[in-house]
Parts: structure tokens; C-alpha cells; sequence
């Protein structure tokens, strides 16, 4: 068997064992493989060097294996694994607390609890929400993800990522995502915003009751829906809406938390404050870990035994995000989503003047971009198989790139914030020769 093995690469041997071992149905999202990484760089299987633009889908914000992060894990893993914060609590859990709470406090008082993931972080809000309100109907967008488990993927759009699971939960009504896109429409942002608001109060009349309404979730930035980016005027409406109906308003920043978009979260740009908020990916620099976070009131109304989780705050977790975030503070993580925002977004704008019949629109927040694949200069077509191509032609070439956008054609950027400019500068390189061959 090892002969046999040895005739073939370590990467086509492994993706021959997990062609054997691991269900069809977890996608691939990126053909490569990874035997060890650092900064904004992978080693693959069979040793090569790749620039990393996936960043294990937007979690690795601070870097692959910053030191301070693995030394706080090493340091933990000697002293505690696992108690369970139910049974037997522990510092480090009410550390990372107090810490999230300073740099993200919603009100006067907020509260933070730890779960595993984005989904579950959602599952949960959405308990939180129901208990606080007495209400039952959530309000999502088309667009939006939050997640694979029963509530989380009733409020996920993409389809694909749904079939076959039903039935799912009820209570759950989506409206269309407010994507303003100027060469699409012909009035301002703001006169943009004020119809879809109209829109959304013409729906409590002929979908669900606003009275009936516990919760609104929406992303700031759409990850998997294809970075679209909420508009401000749009948000400080609906966050007035919310308040004058008794509505509680929940961002889901898992994708958007910590950097990316060049503030701790994309709410910041809003000047908007939500009731409830969702976070994982960056916080933990790749260790399971999430939270919601609320005000006091509303994190307080949920019944006792109604949340927590064997694993949720792990302590080895909790050392890590506390380390991740201390570390991000150190090296000014905002500042540097900010740098690469402006880098990504000029090549990027440069990209879609160059090669006009192949990228379409530019859009996103910060560091948190992505362009359309198109067909033949249409803005509104869609290029599913030519983002397939860039996808795979530049992981063969040393770069790891992966899409998003309900049709597949969207090609975004989530490298670590901490890559080196000449780094990114090559990977772009990289992006532009596949694109200008496409």
C-alpha cells in the first residue's frame, strides 16, 4: 500500500482517503491541502508554499499560529481541559467576558455567553430573543447564512446548503436583503433605504404581524451570500422600526467580527447598537469558540437551563480568544484590515476596468471584498463555471482562494489581516494572470 502511495503525491493520497472515508456531502471548497501554516501562509502536503486568501474562511484574522495564541493554548492545556463551566467555573471563561464586554458593550450593562460555533451562537440568540419578547416570528434575509443546524439553516437562504433536511423550523419569514447596487438603481442610497422600508412594513401586513415579530437577524456584510453590504441609512431605520414595535434587532458579525471590515465589528460603521450579537470565526484564531452578547435585560430573560452546552467556553478556548484578541490590540488589527481593505480594493477596481466581460461589480466593507464573476461584460449575469476556473487554476499557481454568492460566482478575500503587503501584492498578481486567462 505504501508503495502504491509513494507513486502519487501526498495530496492526491489524501484526497483519495477522504474520498473513502469522509461523506460526499462536506463540500470542497478549495482543492488544496495543508500540512502546517503560518502568518498568511500554508505548506501543503507535498510541501509547496501557498498565499492563503481563505484564511480557513475568514478565521484566521490574526494569522495561522500566532505565537502568543498557541503559547496561551500550550499553557492552558496543562492546567485545565475540560470541567464544564456549568459544573465548575473558571477564570479565564469570566476574563474573556469582561474583555469582549469592553470592546463591545451593548448599553449600559451587556452580558456574554461562549458556545462552540456561528450556528450555534445563532441557535441560541434566537432562544434569547423568543424568551425576551414573548414573540415566536424571525424576520431574515434572502442571502443571508447563519449556519447548518435546524434554526440556523431555517434562517440560511442558499438552498443547496438545505436540501433534502426539511421540514424546518416554523416561525421563520425572509424578505429580500437591502442590496443597493448603484448601477442598478436609479435613486440615492437614502431613497433606496426608505423603500425597502416601506417594503418591510407592507410586510407585517401580508406575512406576519409586527406584533407577533420577536426578532430581526441580519449580516452587515453577507458572507456566504456574496459580501453585500447593508446600507447605513438603511439599518438606522430599521433600528428605529425595531425600537417603535418592540422588535429586537440581532447582527450575525461572525464573518465580519474582529477586524475584518477595520473595526472590532461592522456594526461600528452604523453608529447602531444591537440588542443581540453573534460572534466566532477570528475571535479564537481557529479554536471552536463563539458568543452572543446582549444587554443585561434582555441576555437575563432567558429561563435557567435554557442555555449553556457541555463543551460551550471550553477553557483551552477561552485562553485562546482572550490570547487572539490581546494579541490583536498589540498589533492594531483594525489599522491593518483598513491597510488591506485599500490594497484589495484598488487592485480589485483595477481588475474589474482591465477585464471588463469577465469581473463585474466590486463590493464589501474594509478588508471584507469580493467581485462578481460575469459572462461577456453582463454586470447582471453569472459566471459560476469561470469562478470555478480562477478557483482551482490558482491553487494550482501557490494561492488558496474560495467563493461565496447564492450562484457561486462571487470570489471574495479573507486573508489574515497580518499578511506581508509583498505577500499580498504576489497573491494578487496570482488572482489577476488566472482572471486576465479567463
Amino acid at each position: 500500500m505504501n508503495e502504491i502511495l509513494e507513486a502519487i503525491s501526498n495530496k492526491e493520497a489524501l484526497y483519495k482517503r477522504r474520498k473513502k472515508l469522509v461523506p460526499n456531502a462536506l463540500g470542497v471548497f478549495n482543492p488544496s491541502t495543508v500540512d502546517h501554516a503560518y502568518g498568511a501562509t500554508i505548506i501543503d502536503a507535498d510541501g509547496k508554499k501557498l498565499i492563503d486568501f481563505a484564511g480557513g474562511i475568514g478565521v484566521v484574522n490574526a494569522g495561522h499560529c500566532p505565537p502568543p495564541v498557541v503559547h496561551a493554548i500550550q499553557e492552558q492545556a496543562e492546567k485545565l481541559i475540560h470541567s464544564s463551566f456549568n459544573v465548575a467555573l473558571y477564570e479565564v471563561y469570566l476574563e474573556l467576558a469582561e474583555k469582549m464586554v469592553e470592546l463591545l458593550p451593548h448599553g449600559d450593562a451587556t452580558k456574554v455567553m461562549f458556545l462552540n460555533s456561528g450556528a450555534e451562537a445563532v441557535e441560541n440568540a434566537i432562544k434569547i430573543a423568543r424568551q425576551a419578547t414573548k414573540r415566536q416570528a424571525i424576520i431574515c434575509f434572502g442571502g443571508g447564512f447563519h449556519g447548518r443546524t435546524m434554526m440556523s439553516m431555517s434562517l440560511t437562504s442558499k438552498v443547496q446548503y438545505k436540501a433534502g433536511c426539511g421540514p424546518f423550523a416554523p416561525e421563520v419569514y425572509r424578505i429580500d436583503y437591502p442590496a443597493y447596487r448603484s448601477y442598478i438603481h436609479d435613486i440615492s442610497e437614502e431613497e433606496f433605504a426608505a423603500k425597502e422600508i416601506q417594503k418591510l412594513k407592507a410586510f407585517f401586513k401580508t406575512n406576519v404581524r409586527a406584533e407577533d415579530v420577536a426578532a430581526i437577524i441580519i449580516e452587515l456584510v453577507q458572507g456566504e451570500g456574496g459580501f453585500f453590504v447593508a446600507p447605513k441609512p438603511y439599518i438606522k431605520a430599521l433600528r428605529s422600526l425595531c425600537d417603535e414595535i418592540g422588535i429586537l434587532l440581532i447582527f450575525d458579525e461572525v464573518q465580519s467580527g474582529f477586524g475584518r471590515t477595520g473595526k472590532w465589528a461592522a456594526y461600528q460603521h452604523y453608529d447602531v447598537t444591537p440588542d443581540i450579537s453573534t460572534w466566532a470565526k477570528s475571535m479564537g484564531s481557529g479554536m471552536p469558540i463563539a458568543a452572543v452578547m446582549g444587554k443585561a435585560n434582555i441576555m437575563d430573560a432567558a429561563a435557567p437551563s435554557t442555555l449553556g452546552g457541555t463543551y460551550s467556553g471550553n477553557p483551552i478556548c477561552c485562553a485562546a480568544a482572550l490570547a487572539t484578541i490581546q494579541y490583536m490590540e498589540e498589533i492594531n488589527i483594525n489599522a491593518l484590515g483598513e491597510k488591506v481593505g485599500k490594497i484589495v480594493r484598488k487592485r480589485f477596481e483595477h481588475f474589474q476596468k482591465q477585464y471588463p466581460s469577465v469581473i463585474g461589480e466590486v463590493r464589501g466593507l474594509g478588508a471584507m471584498l469580493a467581485f462578481d464573476v460575469i459572462k461577456d461584460g453582463d454586470w447582471n449575469s453569472y459566471n459560476t463555471a469561470g469562478a470555478q476556473y480562477i478557483i482551482n487554476t490558482c491553487a494550482e499557481r501557490g494561492l488558496v482562494v474560495i467563493s461565496a454568492g447564492v450562484n457561486g460566482n462571487v470570489i471574495r478575500i479573507l486573508s489574515p489581516l497580518v499578511i506581508e503587503e509583498h505577500l499580498l501584492e504576489e497573491g494578487l498578481d496570482i488572482l489577476e494572470g488566472v482572471i486576465k486567462e479567463a
